[in-house]
């Protein structure tokens, strides 16, 4: 089994965000129960405030398990798609290196997380407390949003100016992630609230 990604150093917990090495990760997978698979995954670097793109790592994953119907109809991920893609057990070295020393970055951040988990052999736990939720932090500024407005990352990311080309689509969802954590980090740290530790706080609200 390929090494756990080392977590980024603690005393960036207390340094401004804009300091700190950040991925943007998503996956795509077959489901969202215990023995479902990621099919794709996106990682988009972000350093110093902004997004690396020319770092970033997308990969489709020959899982072995079929997709729900329901997860076809949202990433259409057919099996033929997956033809000559390597299995999870070979793309995860690719993925610990594009995850390595970085806080984590993705939207509804459960999903990452349990997959995360089984992919490395590992508990939750360790996940959780590198990875900053985009989502908890849009949450935290829209308290008593009113009612009908949704937060799903294509609606969240409209709402404050961040192009959705290609949803569902693990590098362009990564991607979309990485945008909008910026935006909403800015808008934070102008509040006072900017250090990484205050995100992951905020986040997990």
């Amino acid at each position: 089994m390929s090494p756990v990604p080392a977590p980024p150093p603690r005393a960036l917990r207390r340094a401004p965000w804009r300091r700190a090495p950040f991925a943007a990760l998503d996956f795509e997978t077959t489901g969202l129960g215990a023995r479902d698979a990621v099919v794709a995954f996106g990682v988009v670097p972000v350093e110093g405030g902004r997004v690396v793109l020319g770092r970033a790592v997308e990969r489709l994953v020959a899982s072995g398990t079929p997709s729900s119907s329901r997860a076809l109809r949202v990433h259409e991920i057919l099996p033929r798609d997956l033809d000559g893609a390597p299995t999870m057990r070979e793309a995860r070295a690719e993925l610990a290196r594009a995850l390595d020393g970085r806080f984590l970055l993705a939207w509804f951040a459960d999903v990452e997380v349990a997959f995360l988990a089984r992919i490395f052999g590992t508990g939750e736990r360790r996940w959780r407390r590198r990875t900053v939720d985009v989502r908890g932090l849009a949450l935290a500024l829209e308290p008593g949003t009113r009612p009908g407005v949704r937060f799903t990352l294509q609606a969240t990311a409209e709402r404050y100016g961040v192009p959705v080309a290609r949803p569902h689509e693990a590098l362009e969802d990564a991607l979309v992630t990485a945008q909008l954590f910026l935006v909403l980090a800015s808008r934070l740290e102008s509040r006072g609230r900017g250090s990484v530790r205050r995100l992951l706080a905020l986040s997990r609200r």
